[in-house]
C-alpha cells in the first residue's frame, strides 16, 4: 500500500503542482479573476484611509474647524462601507463556483477509480483513496476560495502600502522595509520545511482512515477473537503519530508568525519613536506621522497573514499532489489493434498465456505458464487444482480482470483485447467465491448483472436458479437492503445472490469461481439442478473444488504449478492421474466426514 509516494521539498514546486489545477478552474476564471480584482480594490480602498486621516489632522484638526472633521468622518464611513461590501461582493462570487469545481474534481476522481485495473486496487489502501476524495479536496477548495486571492491581495496591499509610506516619508519607509530579508529568508526555509510535513500529516490521514474503515468492516472478527483492545491500540499508536506530525506543523507554524509578527512591529515601534521625535522638531507634521502609522497598522494583517497563507497553500499543493497521483494512474486499456484469425475456434481459448503480476519481481516464476486450454461452445469446463495453483488468476484474464502478460484469449475466435471492455463485459457474466454486494435492495444487487431494461420477470427467473427465494421472506421483500457489503446475510445467502446476479442477464459465456463453497449440501443440490438447464445454453469455466461441483461439468482441467497438466471427464482423470485422484479422494473424504456437521450449520446459517 502505497502510503507515502511523497516527492520532496527539493524536487517539488508547489506553485508548478497549483498550476495543474488550472483545467479544473479555467470553466469558472472569469469570476474568480473578477473576485480577484474586487479583493484587491477592496484592500486598497482600506490604505486610502490613512491618508484621509492625514488631511484631517493637518487640515480642519489643526484648524480647529469643526466641519471639515464631520466630513472627514463621513469619508471614512463610506471608505469603510465599500470596504465591507466588496469583500462580501468578493466571497458571493466565488463561493458557488468552486464549490462546482470541488464537485467536479471529485466526480472526476470517482471516475477515474472505475477505470483503472484491479492492480491499482490491489496496492492502494482505500482509505488512503477516501481521504484524497475527501479531505484533500476540501483543503484545495479552501485554498481556491480563500489563499489563492489573499495571496494577490495581501502581495498587492504590501507594495501600494509601502508605496504610501516611502512617499510619506523615504526614511521611515526604510526603517519599516527593514525587516523584510529576514522575514523573506524565514518564509523560505519554512515553506521547505512545511511541505514535507504536511504531505506526511494527509498520508497518515489516509492510514488512520484505513484502520478505521477496516475495523468497521471487520467487526465480526475483531469481536469474535476478543481483538478489540489490540485494535484500539494499534488506533491509538497511528492517532498519535498524526498528532505528533501535526504538532510539527504547529511548531513550524509558530517560528514563522513570531518571526513574521516580531519584527515589523519592532520596526513599526522604532518608526513611532523617531518619528515622534522628528515631529518635535518639527521636521514632520502630525498628520503625516498618523498617515505612515496607520498605513503600516493596515498592512499588519498582509503581513501577519503570510505563514497562515503559506501553511495553506502548501497543504493545497500536498493535496493536489497526492489527488493527481491517482489521477495520473493509467486507466484500463481498452479494445486493442488485435485481429482474430479466420476460423478460430469457437468458445473460450487460451492460447499460449503466461501471467505474472505487474508488481512480481521481474525474476520470479510466473503465476500461469503456457497455459492453452480450449472450452467448446456450450461447454461447461471445471477447473481443479490445489490451493495456489492459479485457478482464481485465470478466471480473472476472462473479463480482463488481468491482462495476460503474453499469449491471448479468444471469445468466438476474437481476441478479448480487440472488444471495447464494455462488450466483453456485456458477453461474460462472473461469480467469485468471496460475493460482493452493496448498499442497495437485493433487487438492485442482482439486477447490476442484466441491461438496464431489465425487470421483475429476470430477477425472478435468476433467484430462482441460485435458489436464493429466501428473498421474498426479507421484510421488504427483494427490495429490502441488504447493508453494507451484505453482511446482514449469512454467507450462503450473499453467494446465492452473488449466483443470481451472474446468470440474470443470460450470459453467452459465464466464470464461475467455485460458486457453490458456502452452501449447505441440500441448498447446493438445488442449485446445481437449476445450474444444470443454466449451462446447457451458455460456454462456462468453473472453478471447483467439490466433485458435485465437478460435475455439473463436461469436461475437467487440471491445473498445477501454473499450467494445465490435464484435461479430461471426471471419470477419466480420476482413473488416469494421480494427482485429479487425490484432489477428488480428498475432498470427498472432507464432505463426508463433514456432512452430518454440515447439514447442521448450513440449514442455521441459511435460516438467519
Amino acid at each position: 500500500m502505497p502510503t507515502t509516494r511523497a516527492t520532496t521539498a527539493e524536487d517539488r514546486s508547489a506553485v508548478r503542482t497549483l498550476l495543474r489545477l488550472w483545467p479544473y478552474v479555467r470553466p469558472v476564471r472569469i469570476r474568480l479573476f473578477t473576485a480577484g480584482f474586487v479583493a484587491v480594490v477592496a484592500s486598497c480602498s482600506g490604505l486610502v484611509i490613512p491618508l484621509v486621516l492625514k488631511w484631517m489632522v493637518d487640515g480642519p484638526v489643526a484648524g480647529r474647524d469643526p466641519g471639515g472633521v464631520w466630513l472627514g468622518a463621513l469619508y471614512l464611513l463610506l471608505l469603510g462601507i465599500a470596504e465591507a461590501v466588496l469583500f462580501g461582493l468578493r466571497r458571493w462570487l466565488v463561493a458557488r463556483p468552486l464549490s462546482h469545481v470541488e464537485a467536479e474534481m471529485r466526480a472526476g476522481l470517482y471516475r477515474h477509480l472505475q477505470r483503472l485495473p484491479v492492480a491499482f486496487h490491489d496496492r492502494w489502501g482505500s482509505g488512503q483513496l477516501l481521504s484524497r476524495a475527501t479531505t484533500d479536496l476540501m483543503l484545495l477548495r479552501q485554498f481556491l476560495v480563500f489563499p489563492l486571492t489573499f495571496l494577490l491581495v495581501n502581495a498587492v496591499t504590501i507594495l501600494v502600502g509601502v508605496g504610501i509610506m516611502l512617499t510619506q516619508d523615504w526614511v521611515l519607509g526604510l526603517v519599516i522595509l527593514g525587516p523584510a530579508v529576514p522575514v523573506m529568508v524565514t518564509c523560505f526555509v519554512f515553506e521547505r520545511r512545511y511541505a514535507h510535513v504536511a504531505r506526511l500529516a494527509q498520508d497518515q490521514v489516509g492510514d488512520l482512515t484505513t484502520v478505521v474503515e477496516e475495523s468497521v468492516l471487520g467487526i465480526r472478527i475483531i469481536k469474535g477473537f476478543g481483538r478489540h483492545r489490540s485494535q484500539a491500540r494499534a488506533f491509538r499508536e497511528l492517532s498519535g503519530t498524526l498528532r505528533g506530525t501535526e504538532l510539527r506543523k504547529a511548531r513550524l507554524l509558530a517560528t514563522i508568525w513570531s518571526v513574521v509578527v516580531t519584527l515589523p512591529e519592532v520596526a513599526v515601534g522604532v518608526a513611532l519613536v523617531w518619528g515622534a521625535v522628528r515631529v518635535a522638531d518639527g521636521d514632520l507634521s502630525p498628520g503625516t506621522l498618523v498617515a505612515f502609522l496607520s498605513t503600516a497598522l493596515a498592512l499588519r494583517w498582509p503581513v501577519d497573514s503570510i505563514g497562515f497563507l503559506l501553511a495553506m497553500s502548501q497543504e493545497a499543493a500536498t493535496a493536489t499532489e497526492r489527488y493527481f497521483e491517482v489521477m495520473d494512474e493509467e486507466p484500463e486499456s481498452d479494445a486493442a489493434d488485435v485481429t482474430a484469425e479466420a476460423g478460430a475456434d469457437k468458445g473460450i481459448r487460451f492460447h499460449n498465456v503466461r501471467f505474472r503480476y505487474p508488481d512480481a519481481p521481474p525474476d520470479s516464476p510466473p503465476v500461469l505458464d503456457r497455459v492453452d486450454l480450449h472450452i467448446r461452445p456450450g461447454e461447461s469446463m471445471a477447473l481443479v487444482g490445489a490451493t495456489g495453483s492459479g485457478k482464481t488468476t485465470l478466471t480473472a484474464l476472462i473479463p480482463r480482470l488481468h491482462e495476460v502478460t503474453s499469449g491471448r484469449i479468444t471469445l468466438d475466435g476474437e481476441d478479448i483485447t480487440a472488444m471495447s471492455r464494455a462488450q466483453l463485459r456485456s458477453k461474460v457474466a462472473v461469480a467469485f467465491e468471496e460475493p460482493t454486494l452493496f448498499s442497495a435492495s437485493v433487487g438492485d444487487n442482482v439486477l447490476m448483472g442484466a441491461d438496464d431494461d431489465a425487470g421483475t420477470p429476470e430477477l425472478e427467473r435468476a433467484l430462482a436458479v441460485a435458489q436464493a427465494e429466501f428473498a421474498h421472506a426479507l421484510p421488504q421483500g427483494t427490495d429490502t437492503r441488504v447493508g453494507e457489503q451484505g453482511l446482514s446475510l449469512s454467507g450462503g445467502q450473499r453467494q446465492r445472490l452473488a449466483l443470481a446476479r451472474a446468470v440474470v442477464g443470460r450470459p453467452r459465456f459465464l466464470v464461475l469461481d467455485d460458486p457453490l463453497s458456502a452452501l449447505d449440501v441440500h441448498t447446493e443440490a438445488a442449485v446445481e439442478a437449476a445450474l444444470r438447464r443454466v449451462l446447457a445454453d451458455t460456454t462456462a469455466l468453473i472453478v471447483a473444488h467439490r466433485p458435485s461441483t465437478v460435475l455439473l461439468a463436461d469436461r475437467v482441467a487440471l491445473l498445477s504449478g501454473g499450467r494445465v497438466a490435464a484435461v479430461g471427464t471426471h471419470q477419466e482423470l480420476l482413473r488416469g492421474n494421480s494427482e485429479y485422484a487425490h484432489l477428488m479422494s480428498g475432498e470427498e473424504s472432507a464432505r463426508t466426514s463433514g456432512k452430518a456437521s454440515g447439514n447442521a450449520s448450513g440449514k442455521e446459517e441459511d435460516e438467519r
